[in-house]
């Protein structure tokens, strides 16, 4: 069994503002983002990658784009789906937030940047 404790977890700075702390199997992996740089004037650029991904949001408010569907406003309580190779991002609403991201297959791309 693997345990992560918050407190003790490696913390990946992503850029100003954006934290990341991860755990993961073979083929599933769990991501805690924690945000304290908002709230943003204008989204994230889109991106996409080959995982599928959920996504639930802990604490905060986002919008969250998603490649041919509608933005949708969502909040603490709230969750995503992104399917493998479809663009999407957020744009950060609330001073703070906190998503918890889950992927299928891992995506080595992080642990490469731990």
């Amino acid at each position: 069994m693997a345990i992560l404790r918050y407190d003790k977890a490696p913390v990946k700075t992503v850029k100003q503002g954006v934290k990341r702390y991860l755990l993961h199997g073979q083929d599933l992996m769990t991501v805690v983002i924690d945000f304290t740089n908002g709230p943003w004037a204008e989204p994230e650029p889109f991106h996409s990658h080959a995982h599928e991904q959920t996504s639930y949001v802990a604490s905060g408010e986002i919008i969250f784009f998603c490649e041919g569907e509608p933005d949708e406003h969502l909040g603490e309580g709230d969750m995503f789906y992104v399917p493998s190779n479809k663009k999407h991002t957020i744009q950060l609403l609330s001073v703070t937030a906190r998503l918890i991201d889950s992927f299928n297959p891992i995506r080595e791309d992080f642990l490469e940047h731990r």
